[in-house]
């Protein structure tokens, strides 16, 4: 699911652009296994992207140009993704028809169900399946961002001297990742949690089809903020404490209550959402999590999320099936970032000419 300006096969940087970092990841490809070539996290200012929105695109251009210098990537064909209000993501059902003809009528088909003018958004589909016992129905995903949102990451990225070859969307750039890189068994389902600094992305596959998402607006900005009132931390204590730090006094085991407190309206975020996608569709089971984001490795949150929505959770490593240059790519390092990978690397696997609107 993306939007692409281009139609070749070509290497792609990953450039996942967040609202307390900026990621790159460079992967080359080898008789059918990944390895990865390149790769770098730099921090940008919190106030730099709001709600998915680019609000000092300066900051984020200068965060972008940062990475690539201080990591030494050279490559400067990227796809990047965005997220957030902006993006809408609908299933619809519409006549059987052959995905060209579909590609004609789309814009007509997206005015019954988007709220935006079509002229104001780009807009992207994929055919997920045929319905009926005549198959005379099939069931879409229709995707439509914002236009105006869209060039301004389009416009920050060109100030930072890169190309954008794709766009997609976060929540299908994790679930790339997810179903390249690791077997999937029929008839299963899976949650793909990405827990960031200020959204959540929730993607449940069903057979490896993306069969509903949501972007939560609480992350792990919420535990920060909590620590920093209880506890009159600044930012960057409440940060470290919250990862098991012992911080101006503070150690983790003190302030635990108020971090298992967040753990819990997490934890009933993502249960509202499972159970909308029970309520919505004919399943009454998700088999798996995998959790990702910055906060996937929060001290007792994974462990916390499946005793509480009563699954298995598996803390996501997009790197475990990836080779490894040992002279170029710290392997400890890369451990400790590998579940903020996720969109990155997701991204860093999209091809060029795979099929868009």
């Amino acid at each position: 699911m993306m939007f692409s300006w281009g139609s070749r096969k070509r290497e792609l940087v990953g450039l996942d652009i967040g609202t307390s970092s900026v990621k790159a990841i460079h992967l080359q490809q080898s008789r059918g296994s990944y390895r990865v070539a390149e790769l770098g996290m730099v921090p940008i200012h919190s106030d730099a992207i709001v709600d998915g929105i680019i609000v000092d695109a300066g900051a984020v251009s200068t965060a972008v140009r940062q990475l690539f210098d201080k990591h030494a990537i050279t490559l400067s064909d990227v796809a990047c993704s965005v997220s957030g209000n902006s993006v809408i993501i609908k299933k619809i059902t519409v006549p059987a028809m052959p995905a060209a003809e579909l590609r004609e009528g789309i814009a007509w088909e997206a005015g019954q169900h988007i709220p935006y003018a079509i002229d104001d958004v780009n807009l992207d589909f994929q055919i997920l399946r045929r319905l009926g016992t005549g198959e005379q129905e099939m069931e879409v995903l229709l995707v439509a961002v914002k236009k105006d949102i869209l060039n301004d990451y389009l416009t920050a990225i060109s100030a930072a001297g890169l190309n954008v070859v794709v766009v997609d969307v976060d929540v299908f750039a994790i679930g790339n990742a997810f179903m390249i890189l690791n077997k999937i068994e029929p008839g299963e389902v899976v949650a793909l949690v990405n827990v960031g600094a200020a959204v959540t992305n929730i993607n449940i596959l069903a057979g490896g089809i993306s069969d509903f998402t949501r972007d939560s607006p609480l992350g792990g900005n919420r535990h920060t903020e909590s620590l920093e009132r209880s506890f009159g931390l600044s930012v960057e204590e409440a940060e470290a404490l919250k990862r098991g730090q012992t911080i101006a006094g503070h150690s983790f085991t003190e302030v635990e209550p108020v971090v298992r407190t967040v753990n819990g309206e997490l934890a009933e975020e993502v249960r509202r959402s499972f159970d909308f996608y029970y309520s919505t569709s004919q399943r009454d089971t998700i088999h798996r999590m995998i959790l990702s984001g910055g906060c996937a490795l929060l001290p007792g949150l994974a462990t916390y999320l499946s005793r509480t929505l009563e699954l298995p959770v598996e803390i996501a490593n997009p790197f475990q099936h990836i080779a490894i240059n040992a002279k170029t790519v710290d392997a400890q390092y890369l451990a400790t970032i590998a579940p903020q990978m996720m969109v990155g690397v997701g991204l860093a696997l999209r091809d060029a000419d795979e099929e868009s609107v």
